[in-house]
């Protein structure tokens, strides 16, 4: 028989187990739909991915799991739809064979997911366009847009380290990356992320498939654009 004081323990680890399992359910987003494929040739993996999530909150995306190459010879994408705590709807996009990551998404292992997508293959698709990706601080920073790329072909969210981006352009100081970006007016923005904290794909087109800015389309290289 426990004794009084290990009692108390165990009573702690469940509890502490309980909220871990209803903060990994509480993502802010419900799934309305998902689509595998490309532009052109993408079909309904909505049950599909409903059975994987049951099992995993996260899983590499290949064709064998979707059970379907909807497009052979070319690079799929999983787009999830899905409905944020303002209403409106959202795409989430994973190229092939990267990692699915439940976490944004409410009810994710239970099932508990919603319904009227849109059908607009390119709905919710981020806002903007990223031009270039600095790392470090005002003085000293590095050009990572390249590493930037490859880190998010394969994951939507990236931590911010100096090992993430193999350098540390100023030490003794606090980091930060900068992503500078072109909006739908044409405007350039900057979004800043400090060191150890992350970044989130979603609000950038083409994160996933390094489909970025073309070549005419170019930074300001001005550090504190607005």
């Amino acid at each position: 028989m426990l004794k009084p004081g290990w009692k108390i323990l165990a009573l702690l680890a469940f509890a502490l187990l309980m909220v871990g399992t209803m903060v990994a359910q509480a993502g802010e987003y419900v799934i309305l739909s998902a689509q595998y494929g490309t532009e052109a040739r993408h079909v309904d993996v909505t049950q599909r991915l409903k059975e994987l999530a049951r099992h995993d909150r996260v899983f590499p995306l290949e064709n064998r799991l979707m059970g379907d190459d909807p497009d052979p010879g070319h690079v799929k994408v999983l787009r999830i739809f899905a409905r944020g705590p303002n209403g409106q709807e959202r795409m989430f996009e994973y190229v092939e064979h990267s990692r699915i990551d439940g976490a944004f998404f409410r009810g994710w292992g239970t099932g508990e997911w919603g319904t009227g997508w849109s059908g607009n293959w390119n709905a919710g698709e981020g806002e903007y366009v990223i031009l270039s990706a600095q790392y470090g601080t005002e003085f000293h920073h590095v050009d990572v847009t390249n590493r930037l790329r490859e880190l998010a072909r394969a994951d939507l969210r990236v931590g911010i380290t100096n090992r993430t981006f193999d350098v540390d352009p100023d030490p003794g100081h606090v980091k930060v990356l900068r992503i500078y970006a072109r909006g739908a007016n044409g405007q350039e923005r900057m979004f800043e992320y400090r060191e150890n904290s992350l970044i989130d794909g979603t609000m950038f087109r083409g994160w996933g498939r390094g489909e970025w800015a073309g070549a005419n389309e170019h930074w300001s290289g001005r550090w504190e654009v607005r």
